[in-house]
């Protein structure tokens, strides 16, 4: 970590939903990894997007999956559990049953809360699906033309955090660039976290509401270099002309931490980056307060 960047001393501000994990495996890797981007397209940030869902960034090896197949395991978010399933069943039901030699499987083990989600897609089989024991699991089969799709029967829930980020500040673009993508590796080998984003990168940060529409989201003004000089509200340092924002969402707070300082640390090693800070909104948005330098000291 270069000590000639400054890491503000400030807090990312996340807030709890609820979140369901998905093992998917397949024939190979690319079917799993197919299937695992297919599932959670279309789910950057709740502000917009149906759900926020992500692919986690380690494949599954074969050997760590009931299967022995290899796996990529995804995580899907939402407000409340009504939604949450929902959400759950459309992704699963449109993009793992329809992908070629998919099996969907529980990704949460130690769960308090469960939803039978495989007895309601197996309604899918009309009539034909059976529920039996396999690879130690309980299983519903459902003949498809290409054979049979096998889904577990119960997923386990749990609450999660949501909303951990980093503002990543830089001389130019390609270095801001260069850095967000090094942080977004470092994040993607810290299990059990997603980030949510095209790539894991939001270049368009935004703030609550709007100062002119009726917007419950709008591009977030202080942090836009190409307006540092005519905002006086401004927090754009002099010699930054480019910023990337990373959010991401983990199972556990301890886990969102540990991803902060994991790309900290990969971020600052890139020349060029002056400084590192985090979006929050004073604390009225989300109870989790993830200190920047504390989770540092941390790690």
């Amino acid at each position: 970590m270069s000590s000639n960047v400054e890491v503000e001393d400030t807090f990312a501000e996340a807030f709890p939903m609820l979140a369901c994990r998905i093992l998917i495996t397949a024939e190979n890797e690319k079917w799993a990894l197919t299937s695992a981007r297919t599932a959670t397209g279309f789910a950057s940030s709740i502000i917009a997007s149906p759900a926020e869902a992500g692919v986690e960034g380690m494949m599954v090896p074969p050997e760590k999956t009931p299967d022995g197949r290899p796996g990529a395991m995804i995580q899907i978010y939402h407000r409340t559990l009504h939604e949450l399933k929902f959400q759950m069943i459309s992704r699963i039901g449109q993009c793992i049953l329809t992908c070629p030699t998919t099996v969907a499987f529980n990704g949460i083990l130690d769960a308090k809360k469960y939803t039978r989600l495989g007895k309601s897609l197996s309604l899918f089989g009309d009539g034909y699906q059976k529920r039996e024991s396999k690879w130690g699991r309980k299983v519903w089969r459902i003949p498809v033309m290409e054979g049979e799709f096998f889904i577990e029967d119960r997923f386990g829930l749990k609450k999660a955090v949501a909303g951990g980020n980093l503002l990543i500040m830089a001389e130019d673009q390609k270095t801001a660039l260069q850095a967000t993508e090094d942080a977004v590796e470092a994040i993607g080998k810290v299990e059990g976290v997603v980030l949510t984003f095209p790539g894991g990168i939001c270049r368009s940060g935004s703030k609550v509401g709007s100062m002119k529409y009726k917007l419950p989201a709008s591009t977030n003004h202080p942090f836009c270099p190409a307006i540092k000089d005519t905002v006086p509200e401004s927090k754009v340092p002099a010699d930054v002309n480019s910023i990337y924002e990373i959010v991401f969402n983990g199972l556990t707070e301890d886990l969102i931490k540990k991803a902060t300082a994991e790309s900290i640390k990969a971020a600052s090693k890139v020349p060029g980056v002056v400084k590192i800070s985090a979006v929050n909104f004073g604390g009225k948005l989300g109870p989790y307060q993830i200190r920047l330098k504390e989770a540092l000291e941390m790690a």
